[in-house]
């Protein structure tokens, strides 16, 4: 019987624990990943709000999409860097503080995804996007900011956009 509990102990030892134990350095690794993203997405947005264009696309990646709340804002990083020198040029960009986020981590821990409610002058916003790792830091490659309407509320949106929307429907259609 104690070899058959000395046989049980030491195969729980060589197979059971190391197992957890590298489960517990995965854990803490991907603990450590997900904190260096949301402080990455936390100084991209401390960078808007301070008015700081250099910090703020230092955290963009050069391929970089942003996606803005018009359905005619899809911007590669430099049109987006036009669009927004003049507001940082003014000393103040825009203020989005985070409420929510989840970040999602891929296997290969060079990617990322996320999503965020965020409040802004806007009210409550959604901001989602992809996250790369490039030279060890975490930048935004892609962002869509969304406004979060209730769903009380779509009918009478849809109605005050509507003319716009068939506006563009048409605009984009034809070509």
């Amino acid at each position: 019987m104690k070899t058959k509990i000395s046989i049980i102990t030491v195969l729980l030892v060589l197979f059971v624990l190391p197992g957890k134990a590298q489960t517990r350095k995965t854990d803490l690794q991907l603990v450590q990943i997900q904190n260096k993203i949301e402080a990455s997405i936390n100084q991209w947005h401390r960078s808007a709000a301070k008015a700081d264009f250099d910090a703020y696309f230092n955290l963009m990646t050069s391929d970089a999409i942003f996606i803005g709340t018009d359905a005619t804002e899809n911007w590669n990083v430099e049109e987006f860097k036009n669009f927004s020198k003049p507001y940082f040029d003014k000393g103040k960009a825009w203020a989005f503080t985070p409420i929510e986020r989840h970040v999602y981590i891929d296997g290969n821990k060079k990617t990322a995804w996320f999503d965020e409610l965020l409040d802004t002058h806007m009210g409550i916003c959604r901001g989602s996007g992809v996250m790369k790792k490039e030279d060890g830091t975490w930048k935004i490659q892609h962002y869509v900011l969304s406004i979060a309407v209730p769903n009380e509320n779509v009918d009478r949106l849809t109605e005050m956009k509507k003319d716009f929307d068939a506006n563009l429907i048409q605009k984009l259609t034809n070509n």
